[in-house]
């Protein structure tokens, strides 16, 4: 029977968040423990990029990290963005979130609902005269530039930040003890295997949240149980509710 869960991922700020209902609704336990920590590159380290950022008209933004690297860059550099920038982001929560460091103008923000840069290109390509930055992580690949020349957008990717494992204390160690485990990026995987060198899944169920994590699991040779998004369950959490529900009685 699942009782005890490990989400591999901050505790949520609003005590709304659907991770709280599911507790309430099966009788498990939610353990919010990032397997990783994002550190931000400091200006000498981006400005090694030569990137201009007020060269570009609108920002493409995949996370609430590359939202908060971008200002603090942007504001250690004594740069002021024009109030005209566009923003393109992956999701409403993500786009939502730039309220922290600017007014909100929905004329000026755009987003997707899948969290897919994919779901966002159409949208871009509308404004395709926009020349675009997309601030990254160091761990980023190139399929979001493969994706953005194949639309010959004008489009500059850099990065602003860097994700580094969040060891786990020996005492932590001692006590990892969940029946299941869910991860949000390949990264919180890796962190796994370098804290827990020679893990054995067993029984524990491993759930991801997007197709690079998932690859992850099945790399390092364990047992993915649990795929969002998908058709069915495009949020974690709905895959989440789905599994507890169908094992309720288990």
């Amino acid at each position: 029977m699942i009782k005890k869960i490990l989400i591999s991922q901050p505790r949520p700020t609003s005590e709304k968040s659907p991770y709280f209902d599911l507790e309430k609704e099966f009788g498990v336990t939610f353990i919010f423990r990032p397997f990783f920590k994002v550190e931000g590159l400091t200006s000498k380290e981006f400005r090694q990029q030569k990137v201009a950022i007020l060269e570009h008209t609108a920002i493409v933004f995949t996370s609430r990290h590359a939202i908060d690297n971008f200002f603090r860059l942007a504001k250690e550099m004594r740069l002021t963005i024009p109030e005209d920038m566009k923003y393109f982001c992956v999701t409403e929560q993500v786009a939502l979130y730039i309220q922290k460091y600017v007014q909100y103008r929905k004329r000026k923000v755009f987003f997707g609902t899948t969290g897919k840069v994919d779901d966002l290109v159409p949208t871009m390509v509308k404004h395709k005269n926009e020349k675009y930055l997309v601030p990254l992580s160091s761990a980023a690949n190139d399929s979001i530039k493969l994706l953005l020349d194949a639309k010959k957008l004008q489009h500059t990717e850099c990065t602003m930040y860097r994700t580094v494992s969040n060891d786990f204390t020996e005492e932590e160690k001692k006590t990892f003890d969940y029946d299941m485990l869910i991860f949000s990026s390949p990264t919180g995987v890796k962190a796994l295997g370098e804290n827990f060198p020679g893990f054995e899944q067993g029984d524990i169920v491993i759930g991801t949240f997007g197709p690079a994590t998932a690859k992850a699991v099945v790399e390092q040779g364990l047992r993915l149980d649990i795929e969002a998004p998908s058709k069915e369950y495009p949020s974690m959490t709905g895959a989440l509710r789905a599994y507890l529900a169908k094992h309720k009685k288990k």
